[in-house]
């Protein structure tokens, strides 16, 4: 591990929640390689001049509705100047459960802004509270709201789209980076906006039948899917679990604290396995010390891992959409 700047000893307390401070040490690489990533002790480019001014929660002047039911929103945040602008599809987390909303990301969708991607912060619907969320309106939402993309009257670049999720938003990313290869007829096929640049899952459950505490009854994805897998009445889990979908054909970012307590490190490192032996371009990173949701925070170190990468994917990417063809 990177020594703390300033030659101050880390505290481990505060690496244990994902607060250490100084450099970021983190495993990192391709074909199961390890790698020290240490993140440069400057604060990020065109940083806000004050915390209250990062961590404004109000939404942007854009809101925008992609459906009829009152969770069928987004919002998009735009940066500076007059585009066109690639996209990044933020689609936030919470056990695919009512009890976390879309608010969560906006610090992270105006830091991407500042960073000259369009965030397309994205509200679907989720288990509970009536909502009708699960399979496959969960799924079809995320779908809609994408493929909504292509009716905003924004400077948008829409040959370079890339997904970001963050925990359950990270499963939902996955999946969507998988559309263009769905079976004809299912939810989310045959999409009008595809996942084109590529897409990053921050600490994700990216294996839905991976942990059956999880999948049985109770269980979040039990929530989210409505059946075990053993009991599944179709193929949902085929469908709808993102390392049953590989290869995604874009590049992947898994971003996973190696102290996160509530999903696992173990299920990056599992999918990115999975997808290298698919053939996919695949990074994962794993940040010493980190936390479920220090990885999403713009103010910590993790956070540049993200705009590092989204920095360096190709200006163009192939034509994934219906537009296009």
């Amino acid at each position: 591990m990177a020594a703390p700047s300033g030659g101050r000893r880390a505290d481990p307390a505060a690496a244990r929640r994902g607060h250490a401070p100084g450099a970021l040490a983190a495993r990192a690489g391709r074909a199961g390689a390890d790698a020290a990533v240490s993140a440069p002790a400057e604060a990020p480019r065109s940083a806000p001049s004050t915390l209250r001014a990062l961590l404004d929660l109000r939404p942007p002047a854009q809101r925008q509705a992609y459906g009829a039911h009152r969770q069928q929103r987004a919002e998009l945040h735009l940066p500076d100047g007059p585009g066109p602008h690639p996209v990044v599809v933020v689609l936030h987390g919470g056990f695919w459960r009512a009890r976390r909303s879309l608010r969560y990301m906006r610090p992270a969708c105006a830091d991407l802004a500042r960073h000259g991607w369009a965030a397309w912060n994205v509200e679907y619907r989720r288990v509970g509270r009536s909502e009708g969320g699960g399979w496959p309106a969960t799924f079809a939402d995320v779908a809609a709201a994408i493929d909504h993309l292509a009716d905003l009257d924004a400077p948008l670049d829409l040959t370079r789209v890339a997904a970001m999720g963050h925990s359950a938003g990270g499963q939902l990313a996955l999946w969507a980076a998988a559309r263009p290869h769905l079976p004809e007829g299912v939810p989310g096929a045959d999409p009008g906006v595809a996942i084109t640049a590529g897409v990053a899952a921050l600490a994700a459950p990216s294996d839905l039948e991976a942990t059956p505490d999880l999948y049985g009854p109770g269980g979040a994805v039990f929530d989210l899917m409505g059946c075990t897998p053993a009991e599944a009445p179709d193929d949902r889990y085929v469908l709808g679990n993102p390392i049953r979908r590989l290869p995604l054909g874009i590049p992947i970012l898994l971003l996973h604290g190696d102290a996160d307590r509530t999903v696992p490190p173990r299920r990056s490192r599992e999918f990115a396995a999975a997808a290298r032996a698919a053939g996919d371009q695949m990074n994962l990173i794993e940040p010493v010390g980190a936390g479920h949701r220090t990885v999403v925070d713009p103010r910590r170190p993790p956070w540049r891992e993200l705009i590092r990468w989204l920095d360096g994917l190709p200006a163009r990417s192939p034509a994934r959409t219906r537009a296009a063809e």
